[in-house]
């Protein structure tokens, strides 16, 4: 979950990268979208809410059911998947939600929002964009069915960070998330009756089994 940085005092979505806007094209292969083949401020440059989450099947249920919740015209049932000519990142939109599938795991998630999303929003000129990372996972110490806001993402040794080898160098970066949307979201719970909720860590590792100690991997957790 997290909330794009105004840089410029714009709201505008910001790229760090001097070249990408030098660019002659720039393609999003996985999203199957482009600077030249696609106008991207009319197709997106309305969108306020994006949420990803790792189903293709989920993310088209829940573009539906903001479909439904936002009175749009239609039942929803027919939204196309923007991306239909590639496989990946299945893409849906409601308005001005947009709902993508990021698969699973951190490399996929990486490609997704990092170097193809953000992307987007940008060549799109959105402005005021919230992003936010919905799904399931397991729990310590919390009631099953619980909603859990998650206020810093952690490694596997449970630091808030995120770390990644460019040209061999290692970045590193934080995973503390938007305070303020934290406790907007947080302030909703109060209007839905019988839903646990509460804002937590959520740890993310670069394995499913051993990086999280599931001890019915196929290898024993120490090899």
């Amino acid at each position: 979950m997290t909330k794009t940085t105004d840089y410029s005092g714009s709201g505008l979505v910001h790229i760090k990268n001097p070249h990408s806007d030098s660019m002659e094209e720039n393609v999003l292969y996985h999203l199957d979208l482009g600077t030249k083949t696609h106008n991207l401020p009319a197709m997106f440059g309305d969108i306020k809410l994006v949420c990803v989450g790792s189903s293709p099947n989920r993310m088209r249920a829940f573009a539906q059911f903001m479909h439904k919740q936002l009175g749009l015209a239609g039942d929803g049932e027919d939204l196309a998947d923007i991306r239909a000519g590639v496989d990946q990142y299945a893409t849906y939109r409601a308005g001005p939600v947009l709902s993508i599938s990021h698969r699973m795991g951190i490399p996929s998630i990486s490609i997704m929002l990092q170097e193809e999303l953000i992307k987007l929003l940008h060549h799109a000129k959105c402005r005021d964009v919230t992003i936010i990372c919905i799904g399931t996972s397991g729990g310590l110490g919390i009631e099953a069915g619980s909603v859990v806001i998650t206020d810093m993402a952690v490694d596997s040794s449970f630091q808030p960070q995120f770390e990644l080898v460019v040209l061999r160098d290692v970045v590193v970066r934080s995973t503390e998330l938007d305070k303020d949307l934290v406790g907007e979201l947080l302030a909703c719970s109060k209007e839905i009756p019988d839903l646990p909720m509460l804002v937590g860590h959520t740890m993310c590792t670069y394995d499913f089994y051993k990086g999280k100690t599931i001890f019915d991997c196929p290898s024993s957790p120490q090899t």
